[in-house]
């Protein structure tokens, strides 16, 4: 199966566990998310953006990363918690990094955590951020280290 289409099995999945057909989908978002585009997302006959895939998580209210495939994050860096990011540090970054930063922006929100500071990610979050980096995680966590945004423990 491509990736395209476990990413549309696990949005049919999740929409389906909400109770929601594909119209109720048009109607609820006031048409933001027309029937027609959101079922060809789930039968990967299209491929959605990581910024369209951020905003349909959000309207599933559900993390991005719980519609990305693959199995869970393994740690590897030796700990046996999350990463706490420095999003100070994040905000001095170029706009390469933006996409990480919306994605922060959006678990700060779900968690209503607006501390600006830092922010603790789990694995599965780091697995969505690095999709949107375009990064395996553990290149991710070399990029952020090497950038100084993450705060050792």
């Amino acid at each position: 199966m491509s990736y395209t289409e476990e990413v549309g099995e696990k949005l049919r999945r999740i929409r389906v566990e909400r109770g929601l057909s594909l119209q109720e989908v048009e109607r609820r978002s006031e048409g933001r998310w027309k029937a027609a585009v959101v079922g060809s997302y789930e039968r990967g006959d299209r491929n959605i953006s990581a910024t369209r895939l951020l905003e349909l998580a959000e309207f599933y209210e559900v993390s991005p990363a719980e519609v990305l495939p693959g199995e869970k994050v393994a740690r590897t860096d030796g700990s046996s918690g999350g990463v706490v990011l420095d999003l100070q540090r994040l905000e001095t970054l170029d706009d390469h990094w933006a996409p990480v930063r919306r994605y922060l922006e959006s678990i700060q929100v779900q968690r209503g955590d607006f501390n600006r500071q830092m922010l603790s990610i789990r694995g599965e979050d780091l697995r969505a951020l690095s999709v949107l980096h375009g990064a395996s995680p553990d290149e991710l966590l070399v990029k952020l280290r090497e950038a100084g945004a993450i705060l050792e423990r």
